[in-house]
């Protein structure tokens, strides 16, 4: 078995993993990076799904170094892409014009800046990636964690032995809090432990988000058509009790209002790019699927570039909630169901959609796995919703940052705050069978106290595994916010490795406190909001 050691182990190269690496690297540390998927970067890679953001983003509300992922990516599209000249003089270039996000884009772009960023650190030898790996078991001493083993995805015996000060769990499903026996909580915390209003009387750990297998579409001339799913027949029938109409339908429930309504699936619209405005507060841009998360649009593109736009899938027609991807022993089975699941909604689309000419199907539409990286036309990875999250320090609650709670008082402004997010409590159906929960939220801050586990010393979470609940987990796993996480728990290891004290002194101690989040103010990590309200 091969040995490593570094000053700062992450294992999970997403979006959290990745901002941990280089917030450590830049800080003068050695790291080690591991990534189970061919791509680094997470939802917004090998998962496929556009950025999350809120209504500020190009404003305020995210890190300097988020910032300049975002800016990357457009500055690669100017630079390779044969944009028009009007969409090239675009400031605020949205490549896909979709409504979901003000930056659709290739994942592939994405990987690209990603790469870029890290570049000068794997040059230096101050960055170590391991890829593909996944985390295969891990060893602890009392309240530290002393090791952890990863194996090689396709070679799962080749192994290696990792050893650091602080080892950050950047995976998606928070992967190292059972390997190293530290304390978490999974599903949906009752309302007697946290009092949240949306919270059931009794806990339900096995009641979690909806997870989705995504893939992205263009369409074309030609019969396009894949082989019938061997499980078609189950998901064409497939009739959840809240869902109002078959799940694979354009019938669905309206996350905010649960009315079950009609969306229609027109391809390649002959609208303007420049005039969409993808603001949530102002429309939730689902009304046509094929432009909600478009990720090119062939207008943005000097004619002839593209034959047509590329759609992301990522609808409600893919979301699979019949069971978890983890902590059941048949996990893999559900994660088989879920990628049939997605063939299935492609195989209907082709075949029996309606189509707005009163006929069916759209056999011209074409699965694009070169765009996702894939062999088999679906996303490396599947999309995940919720994690384990750590027993912590402090748990985000509903009240904290709801605004039917709140109102015009805002969230909670946390003394410890080492970041700031927005996003509505966006949950998806699941697997206790939930409906949509949707909740407006507050523009809120991130508490320190949620990076730190109630015992270990030495581990931190670096993603959607912080201390929140089943509830406002859904205001706290999108990009830009996952992102804040992992930058503040790559500095957080730097800092304390410089100051030789724990990461729950420094939240414990005023004068650290301060430090630190000094520290923060200067490497360009927002810790208050100004006066914004929410939608």
């Amino acid at each position: 078995m091969v040995s490593m050691r570094a000053d700062v182990l992450v294992v999970g190269g997403g979006l959290g993993g990745v901002a941990a690496a280089l917030a450590a690297c830049r800080a003068g540390r050695s790291v080690v990076l591991t990534e189970e998927f061919d791509w680094l970067g997470g939802q917004l890679t090998s998962q496929a799904v556009p950025p999350d953001e809120h209504s500020w983003v190009e404003q305020f509300g995210v890190t300097a170094s988020y910032r300049a992922l975002r800016t990357g990516i457009r500055d690669y599209y100017r630079r390779h892409y044969p944009l028009t000249e009007r969409s090239r003089g675009w400031t605020d270039l949205n490549p896909g014009a979709g409504w979901v996000s003000r930056l659709c884009h290739e994942p592939r772009v994405a990987v690209a800046v990603l790469e870029e960023m890290l570049a000068p650190y794997r040059g230096s030898g101050r960055l170590t990636v391991l890829q593909p790996y996944r985390p295969v078991a891990a060893a602890a001493d009392g309240d530290r964690v002393t090791g952890v083993t990863v194996a090689h995805r396709d070679r799962p015996d080749e192994l290696v032995e990792l050893t650091a000060p602080y080892v950050l769990d950047a995976t998606e499903t928070g992967e190292l809090l059972p390997l190293a026996g530290v304390e978490y909580v999974t599903g949906f915390e009752s309302r007697e432990e946290t009092g949240e209003p949306s919270a059931p009387e009794q806990a339900q750990p096995m009641n979690m988000q909806a997870v989705s297998v995504c893939f992205a579409l263009d369409h074309v001339d030609g019969d396009h058509t894949i082989d019938r799913p061997a499980g078609y027949d189950f998901w064409r029938d497939y009739k959840p009790d809240f869902w109002g109409d078959r799940l694979l339908s354009w019938r669905s429930p309206n996350p905010r209002t649960l009315e079950i309504v009609e969306r229609s699936f027109t391809p390649n619209p002959d609208e303007d790019p420049l005039l969409v405005n993808a603001d949530q507060r102002l429309n939730p841009g689902d009304g046509n699927l094929w432009t909600f998360r478009r990720i090119a649009a062939r207008r943005n593109f000097v004619d002839g570039a593209y034959g047509s736009d590329i759609t992301l899938v990522n609808w409600p027609m893919i979301d699979y909630f019949e069971g978890p991807l983890f902590d059941v022993p048949n996990a893999a089975w559900h994660l088989s169901k879920a990628r049939e699941l997605s063939y299935a909604a492609l195989y209907w689309m082709q075949t029996e959609a309606p189509r707005p000419d009163g006929g069916t199907g759209f056999p011209g539409l074409r699965l694009r796995g070169d765009v996702t990286g894939s062999a088999d036309g679906l996303a490396q990875a599947p999309y995940i919703r919720e994690s384990r999250r750590i027993r912590a320090e402090y748990t985000v609650v509903e009240q904290d940052l709801s605004l039917a709670v709140r109102g015009a008082h805002g969230a909670v402004d946390y003394p410890d705050s080492v970041g700031v997010g927005m996003y509505r409590i966006d949950l998806h159906p699941s697997t206790g069978g939930d409906n949509y929960i949707d909740v407006g939220s507050c523009p809120f801050e991130i508490p320190l106290g949620a990076l730190i586990p109630q015992r270990v010393e030495n581990l931190l979470p670096a993603g959607k595994n912080i201390g929140t609940t089943h509830i406002t987990n859904g205001s706290y796993r999108l990009h830009p916010v996952e992102w804040n996480i992992g930058e503040v728990a790559g500095l957080l290891a730097d800092f304390c490795l410089e100051r030789g004290e724990s990461p729950r002194a420094v939240r414990d101690t005023p004068r650290l406190l301060a430090d630190f989040q000094d520290r923060l103010t200067a490497a360009g990590v927002e810790l208050r909001w100004p006066q914004v309200a929410g939608y």
